[in-house]
């Protein structure tokens, strides 16, 4: 099995929100999941909730991060940062 952390697509038509998910790679996009990890809105580009030490295990464990879950991780390392330094 292999194990990958993606996008899920969750809300409204024409108002989408997306959940960070750990999944099997043949499972359906909107499918079932192993841990959903956090959750994204594309419309404000914000992370509403982002567990990186779940998804650090996962990808300890072999899971793959998708492209997008990728560019959303560094965002959040990057934003993480900039709080440190401010304190």
């Amino acid at each position: 099995m292999s194990v990958k952390i993606r996008l899920s697509r969750v809300g409204k038509k024409n108002s989408p929100m997306y959940r960070i998910v750990v999944t099997d790679s043949k499972s359906k996009r909107d499918g079932k999941f192993l841990e959903n990890v956090g959750a994204y809105n594309p419309i404000n580009q914000t992370l509403i909730q982002f567990n990186e030490d779940r998804i650090n295990y996962w990808v300890s464990k072999g899971a793959i991060e998708s492209d997008t879950v990728k560019k959303l991780h560094r965002m959040h390392k990057d934003s993480s940062e900039s709080t440190q330094v401010q304190k």
